[in-house]
């Protein structure tokens, strides 16, 4: 488990019957295919994991509380944008039972045939809502978690983690 610091985190969501303009000026601007639905679109240091209809949470690697107005500059008129930068703490996971540990408290199948690589789930760990994408084949994921949260979280993980040393 480590800690991902000094990311940009936003929500994206896009605007009444502008789904295909963010998505083209997406592309321009950062050269990513935003996919509906939840999965994860990625181009470099940056990730768009679909939340809801039309709706992203958007994480970039150093981005800071500069990568939510930057966001909002390119999409400007295609989408909203609102800096989640200090709300969310998100987490790096993985090990050999970074599945079985999640299984504990995360009420949807992690099995590699119905969750893999780019897939996403907004959901609950031990009744914390996260939002939950896996990263790689290892497995790896990558959890987002409301700050005001994140020592609740840290508990369920660390105690659901504890019979795997």
């Amino acid at each position: 488990m480590t800690e991902r610091v000094g990311l940009g985190i936003a929500t994206l969501t896009a605007r009444k019957d502008r789904t295909a303009d963010l998505a083209e000026a997406l592309r321009t601007a950062h050269g990513v295919d935003l996919q509906s639905g939840p999965k994860v679109s990625r181009a470099g240091s940056l990730a768009f994991v679909g939340t809801g209809p039309d709706t992203w949470l958007a994480v970039c690697e150093d981005g800071g509380w500069r990568f939510a107005r930057d966001l909002a500059r390119a999409v400007e008129g295609r989408g909203s944008v609102c800096d989640q930068s200090s709300g969310y703490g998100v987490l790096r996971l993985s090990g050999p039972n970074v599945r079985d540990t999640l299984a504990k408290g995360v009420p949807i199948d992690l099995h590699p045939a119905a969750f893999a690589p780019g897939d996403a789930a907004v959901t609950l760990a031990s009744h914390v809502g996260i939002v939950l994408w896996q990263v790689d084949e290892a497995p790896t994921y990558d959890v987002a978690v409301f700050r005001s949260f994140a020592a609740s979280f840290a508990h369920w993980l660390v105690a659901s983690a504890e019979e795997f040393g």
